[in-house]
């Protein structure tokens, strides 16, 4: 990234010398409002597919640059005949997350990436594009790579609770949970292997200020799961993170949760319900799907050494 403008308007060729390729032209910005001037009615035109991205800028615009790290987000925009193709983001220090792309995209990118010199800790993308720019950035930069997650995208059809429901009910977590939620989000990042991303104690002032956290609690008012929701971007909204200590598993309580943070999601107006599971999981894949979502598409996470 131009450290210096904020904002990169150099053509990728793949070859260094700026001129325009057949895949088209990257644009690259620390700017998240010229990255959303760019890119926002392309990532608002697939919002599930685009869930991370439209969930996380709206982060960023409301909370902060810094939210998710120390380091200055980065944005790239690739664009081709006048239209948006693809975008990217990447909250330093953690993974590069970038949309659909084709081989030579992927290719062209990695290019351009590995040309400013900075070494990438991670990707993140659907399947296909994943696995093109894994290569890619392999070839280009003698980097290894180690897989360190398999998801799927899971979109709300028909809402079934479950039933029996467990023993108690749901409530909005407030200021008094505000030690729980820190231990358990850190707790859920440890369970799933993916690292804090946040940090825990903003993660939880944010989610109690939006009413984003739903508790379940036992009929003594103890509180067993909780589930959370992101802001609504472009009529979609993400149910994340689900998390039921260890010793509580297995009672039904992460089923009623997220079950009540997708219905509380609809009535406010969501239009699309969505969530991520890791597929090396197939206890929590089975349980989304008993509650009604169902498969949208596959994605992968990949570190670089």
């Amino acid at each position: 990234m131009d450290t210096h403008s904020g904002t990169d308007h150099e053509a990728d060729s793949g070859t260094g010398h700026g001129t325009r390729s057949a895949t088209g032209a990257w644009h690259l910005t620390h700017d998240l409002g010229d990255f959303l001037l760019r890119a926002g009615d392309f990532l608002r035109s697939r919002p599930a597919l685009h869930t991370v991205p439209l969930t996380v800028t709206e982060t960023l615009r409301t909370r902060g640059a810094r939210v998710y790290g120390d380091g200055e987000p980065e944005f790239g925009v690739l664009e081709r005949g006048g239209e948006v193709r693809a975008a990217f983001f990447r909250t330093p220090p953690h993974w590069l997350n970038v949309t659909a792309l084709t081989p030579a995209e992927a290719d062209g990118l990695a290019a351009r990436l590995a040309g400013l010199g900075r070494p990438l800790p991670g990707v993140s993308a659907d399947r296909d594009t994943v696995a093109a720019f894994v290569a890619a950035w392999q070839r280009r930069t003698g980097a290894t790579a180690a897989l360190r997650q398999r998801q799927r995208l899971y979109r709300l059809g028909t809402l079934t609770p479950p039933r029996p429901l467990p023993p108690g009910g749901p409530r909005l977590a407030g200021r008094a949970d505000h030690a729980l939620l820190v231990r358990w989000h850190d707790a859920f990042a440890e369970a799933v292997g993916a690292g804090t991303v946040r940090d825990s104690a903003e993660w939880a002032d944010a989610r109690i200020d939006s009413g984003g956290i739903t508790l379940w609690e036992t009929p003594d008012g103890t509180p067993v799961a909780m589930a959370g929701t992101g802001p609504r971007v472009a009529g979609q909204v993400r149910v994340a993170p689900v998390y039921t200590p260890a010793h509580l598993r297995g009672r039904g309580y992460a089923g009623a949760v997220t079950a009540e943070v997708s219905r509380a999601a609809l009535a406010a107006g969501a239009s699309e319900v969505l969530l991520f599971t890791d597929l090396a999981n197939p206890t929590s894949n089975g349980l989304y799907q008993r509650i009604g979502f169902r498969p949208v598409a596959d994605f992968a996470v990949y570190d670089f050494a």
